[in-house]
């Protein structure tokens, strides 16, 4: 008799599940995509320069790798759902550190918070991906973690649009100009007061996240258990470097979030550095690209294209709009005014709609890096998983490269470095994410085609 594994006994559930963690999506999105308005913000308010002010995201996304393995080991001790709790717990804690760190405006406190914030979504992070991919038939992961996407870039466009609106209104008193014209002690007292308008916000950023914590705890989703096979014998230490569908996995997926957080948290920085005046809500224009691409990623995936295919376009349309940012136009509208203008969206330089236009093509990158990698891993899921969320680092890495030589060139070479990231990522979505040993042999199901 043939006995059901436990993805098919959970399939008949998927709903609730998804309900959740889509919940969950939405608001680590919205924490996350934060970061995009916070760099300008803290490099007026710490008065840092383009590499000072991207250590924001290095202390954001560094936490992905100091915490993913211990992660890990939590979520085997914990289960995947108290996992989440204390995922959740530990975010309500970095937001109430912005409260000290905004009052004192020193810079560190606020690297503190929000590496704090960190942890906590590297658990929540280990925990849901694997649902998603478990939680249904595997060929169609790409589409179900599509639809956490639309949650979670759909909050990228909500986070700078309020941050903007409830923190960055009335900020001509905060240009540099009018800033040096002030004598030292009125221009600290200046960027205190704008350091301040950070305080109510956090407060109820962690209420939020506390309240969302119970509503978790007690809710009725499912323990996932996708590694009940799994024995201490079977599964040592360092059994996962034997799988390089995974491996490469976790370097492209660096890679990718690498080029992602570029474009979603410098298009600010770049865009005040070209003048437009509204810089604080120029990374919801690259989450809504991104909105657009799960969208398609939705209604293509697996129907019409496979998981390789799409990562295959994502590759090639990330190299050329990054020719376009390093080739446009900064003085021309003529891009934005085709693609968004007649609907009333104030317009931007072309290089700087190209750089929302990779909004687009990193879309659904995560979607196909994601199912690929865990592919076949079967005890080694977890451990998979674990080393994914590690490869998130490239958020913490790659953003720090490009403010180096934004500082040392420009702000606008500096964007070259994102070509090699999607050359990778083009090479696992045609070749890597089909090798099952490192003496480079395909699997059979890989040569089928995903």
């Amino acid at each position: 008799m043939q006995t059901s594994t436990p993805n098919e006994q959970h399939r008949p559930s998927a709903l609730l599940p998804m309900i959740i963690i889509g919940v969950l999506f939405f608001v680590f999105g919205f924490v996350t995509w934060l970061n995009g308005s916070l760099i300008p913000f803290l490099k007026i308010v710490c008065e840092l320069n383009e590499f000072q002010a991207l250590f924001v995201t290095f202390a954001f996304y560094i936490a992905y790798t100091v915490m993913a393995l211990p992660a890990a080991l939590v979520l085997r001790r914990t289960g995947y759902k108290l996992g989440m709790v204390i995922g959740l717990g530990v975010m309500a804690v970095g937001s109430l550190i912005f409260i000290p760190a905004a009052q004192t405006t020193h810079y560190a406190v606020f690297l503190i918070g929000l590496f704090v914030l960190g942890t906590g979504l590297t658990l929540l992070q280990t925990a849901a991906n694997p649902y998603i991919v478990c939680i249904g038939p595997r060929e169609s992961a790409a589409m179900r973690i599509s639809i956490m996407g639309l949650l979670n870039k759909g909050a990228g466009i909500v986070a700078p649009v309020l941050f903007t609106a409830w923190i960055l209104t009335n900020m001509d008193q905060f240009e540099e100009s009018a800033l040096m014209a002030l004598d030292a002690e009125a221009r600290a007292a200046q960027l205190a007061e704008l350091s301040q308008r950070l305080v109510v916000p956090y407060i109820y950023m962690a209420i939020a996240l506390v309240a969302l914590m119970l509503f978790v705890h007690f809710s009725s989703l499912p323990e996932l258990n996708v590694d009940s096979e799994q024995d201490d014998n079977v599964t040592e230490k360092w059994g996962i470097l034997k799988h390089p569908q995974a491996v490469l996995g976790a370097v492209a997926l660096f890679m990718y979030v690498g080029v992602e957080v570029i474009a979603g948290d410098t298009i600010g920085m770049y865009g005040r550095h070209l003048g437009v005046s509204h810089f604080g809500s120029l990374t919801a224009y690259t989450m809504a690209f991104m909105v657009i691409g799960y969208l398609l990623g939705i209604a293509l995936i697996p129907r019409y294209m496979s998981q390789s295919q799409a990562l295959v376009g994502s590759a090639v349309f990330g190299v050329v709009f990054t020719l376009g940012v390093l080739m446009g136009s900064s003085e021309s509208h003529l891009l934005a005014t085709v693609l968004f203008g007649w609907m009333g969206i104030p317009t931007v330089p072309d290089t700087v709609t190209f750089l929302a236009l990779l909004g687009l093509a990193n879309a659904l990158c995560w979607p196909a890096i994601w199912p690929l990698s865990l592919q076949d891993l079967g005890k080694y899921t977890s451990v998979g998983s674990a080393l994914l969320i590690m490869g998130i680092a490239g958020g913490a890495l790659i953003p720090l490269v490009y403010g180096y030589f934004a500082e040392s060139i420009s702000s606008r070479a500096a964007y070259f470095i994102m070509l090699p990231c999607y050359a990778f990522i083009l090479f696992y979505a045609f070749k890597g994410h089909k090798l099952r040993t490192w003496g480079g042999q395909p699997s059979g199901a890989a040569e089928a085609g995903r």
